[in-house]
């Protein structure tokens, strides 16, 4: 399948194309590569029950585990299937390679990045905008790809408190695009109009879903109209992934939010895809909205 000029609208961040997305994902796996072998993979995460060294097993390529490679293959098939389940997979894949040493846990991070490249580099550009069966449902190729960025900019945080350098800021950047994408991509495929923008002192990214497609921009210093969750990089995504209570952060100011009434419009998506990223904050606006319960109540994140 070839890209049109509508491409950008169809599929977010997947019609920026690779020149964009690229360097996004790999500058995440260098940095947290980095940020691994900074750290002692015996010590406990703020994760329950998972030690640094859990948390770099699950993002590592494996005999066992190719996660890349299943979803390359799921885009060339079109996409169809059942998501997996992540929390069924990861719990297999870290039982599995529990006493793998040190040296075996680098090198299989080390695998998945260029598993990523290999992917950049050697598979057809028209792969990108092809759906794959990804863990949060249908998302074009490119997106679960750039979606590893998320990941390790949140579990490059989980690895702060143990001595790892902080992510840089561009990985942070990179971990918003992300979350943009995917729950824009997500609000589309619910049939859902409405979008939101996630403001950081650095900017930010805002998508808009007006089904079928979706559309994925930077800021750069403007106000966003609409619906806006405001706060540093690290906070939001930290809020995101349930790491953060998003309601506690609110009360405190580390997190504002602009037109809750907007933002819940995309609250329905939690409902089909229960473990999506963002889905604490779209929690929030669902609950305070709607008056049911605390604005310091608990949100459950997926590692």
């Amino acid at each position: 399948m070839g890209r049109d000029d509508d491409a950008p609208r169809r599929c977010g961040m997947a019609g920026a194309g690779r020149d964009v997305v690229g360097p996004m994902v790999l500058g995440a796996w260098d940095a947290f590569l980095e940020q691994a072998a900074a750290v002692d993979l015996d010590r406990p995460t703020r994760l329950a029950g998972w030690r640094a060294h859990e948390v770099c097993v699950h993002l590592g390529a494996w005999p066992d585990h190719t996660a890349l490679a299943d979803l390359a293959a799921s885009a060339r098939a079109g996409g169809t299937g059942t998501p997996p389940d992540v929390d069924a997979t990861n719990a297999r894949v870290t039982a599995a390679h529990r006493n793998a040493s040190r040296e075996e846990v680098l090198a299989a991070l080390g695998r998945n990045r260029e598993a990523t490249a290999r992917y950049l580099a050697d598979e057809p550009a028209e792969l990108d905008t092809a759906p794959a069966v990804s863990t949060v449902g249908r998302l074009p190729m490119l997106s679960v790809v750039l979606g590893q960025a998320y990941e390790l900019a949140v579990h490059g945080l989980d690895l702060v408190p143990l001595g790892a350098p902080p992510p840089p800021p561009s990985v942070l950047d990179a971990g918003l695009a992300a979350l943009a994408d995917v729950t824009g991509a997500l609000a589309a495929s619910s049939g859902i109009a409405g979008g939101a923008a996630l403001v950081t002192p650095r900017g930010g990214w805002a998508f808009a879903a007006d089904p079928p497609g979706w559309t994925v921009r930077r800021l750069s210093g403007e106000q966003p109209r609409g619906a806006v969750v405001e706060a540093p990089a690290d906070v939001l995504l930290e809020a995101a992934s349930g790491r953060t209570n998003p309601g506690a952060a609110l009360v405190r100011r580390r997190l504002r939010v602009r037109d809750l009434p907007e933002l819940m419009r995309l609250a329905p998506i939690v409902e089909s895809a229960p473990g999506i990223p963002g889905g604490p904050i779209l929690a929030l606006a669902a609950r305070t909205v709607g008056g049911a319960g605390d604005l310091l109540g608990r949100f459950r994140g997926r590692r």
